[in-house]
């Protein structure tokens, strides 16, 4: 059986669905990264040995929502999956490592067992205390699915308020427990710090009475919060990946650039977070990564830096780590 090349998080998730409990193995690779060709060789004679098991790769960099979905931090990695869960992994340039648990894996008898049964009770306690302001609703906040979540979206958008939601129609057991749990029959319900505030017809009184501004996480304006972070140091880089695991062939030369001229900075790894990595873009006008900023202003990306670096203008201005130690 060849092996497979996954292009987009919906081609993963088809793929994962068709191959249900059978084994995938998919490598996650890089074209900068050589020894990602060493796992790709082995995966091409595994892939004819056993073709009961279906083999997969994906450019890391280019599908981040399934390498985040499947916690890749370095390539090459190498997971192992069953019924839609990573069940294995090998990290690095390993062929027989690879070998070793493709053969272990494939015996249906291997499979794990599966985990027991979180208590009810555990789970809505865990659930409710997800972020500080949690709301149980039918839908989400895209696409409530009935009136009064809606409309409860509605409030809690207009006073600003930072919350995280739960689908109540995608759990029957959640949905039904938390009426018990906590004596309140109907949906949506608000938790603020693990205590019930109540349903919509309560959130509507608070509003009313100016109460939502009282104890309740604001949500900041994304603006104001990329000024925050372009400024959280001196020079500050915002890049794919960290500066140990670079997870971009750009951000792996800039770090070595900066490294290699002394800079002092910080970064920002923007595949842990969608909002920033697109807010960015607009913010600043640079549709790029990496960026890197010197006092809260956009220098450039790596042409830029490059450029820099040639006519010696990285010793003006930015912070480095000798006047760090003379000082």
């Amino acid at each position: 059986m060849a092996v497979s090349e996954v292009k987009s998080i919906a081609e993963f998730e088809e793929l994962t669905e068709k191959c249900g409990s059978g084994l995938l193995v998919i490598h996650f690779w890089a074209p900068w990264a050589t020894q990602c060709e060493v796992m790709n060789t082995a995966m091409t004679e595994l892939a004819k040995a056993n073709l009961q098991v279906n083999f997969s790769k994906i450019e890391a960099e280019s599908v981040p929502e399934v390498s985040l979905k499947c916690e890749i931090t370095a390539v090459p990695t190498c997971v192992l999956l069953k019924n839609k869960q990573v069940i294995d992994r090998v990290n690095g340039a390993n062929g027989a490592e690879l070998e070793k648990k493709v053969k272990h894996h494939a015996d249906a008898n291997a499979s794990p067992a599966p985990p027991p049964k979180e208590d009810l009770n555990t789970k809505l306690k865990r659930l409710i205390n997800t972020a500080p302001c949690m709301l149980f609703m039918k839908g989400n906040p895209d696409q409530p699915r009935c009136g009064f979540s809606r409309t409860t979206i509605e409030l809690l958008n207009r006073n600003n308020i930072q919350y995280k939601t739960f689908d109540i129609l995608e759990d029957n057991d959640v949905r039904q427990g938390l009426k018990t749990y906590s004596n309140w029959p109907t949906f949506p319900q608000l938790y603020l710090n693990g205590e019930l505030v109540g349903g919509l017809d309560i959130l509507k009184e608070m509003e009313e009475n100016g109460d939502m501004k009282e104890g309740f996480p604001v949500q900041e304006k994304l603006d104001d919060r990329l000024k925050k972070l372009t400024n959280s140091a001196p020079c500050m880089l915002f890049m794919k990946g960290n500066p140990d695991q670079p997870r971009c062939g750009f951000s792996r030369t800039t770090i070595e650039l900066l490294n290699r001229n002394n800079i002092q900075y910080k970064t920002f790894d923007i595949l842990e977070d969608n909002e920033v990595r697109q807010g960015l873009k607009t913010f600043s006008n640079w549709p790029t990564y990496p960026q890197l900023y010197l006092n809260g202003d956009l220098v450039g990306g790596l042409d830029i830096l490059k450029e820099m670096e040639e006519n010696g203008d990285l010793k003006d201005g930015f912070p480095t780590t000798e006047n760090a130690q003379s000082s």
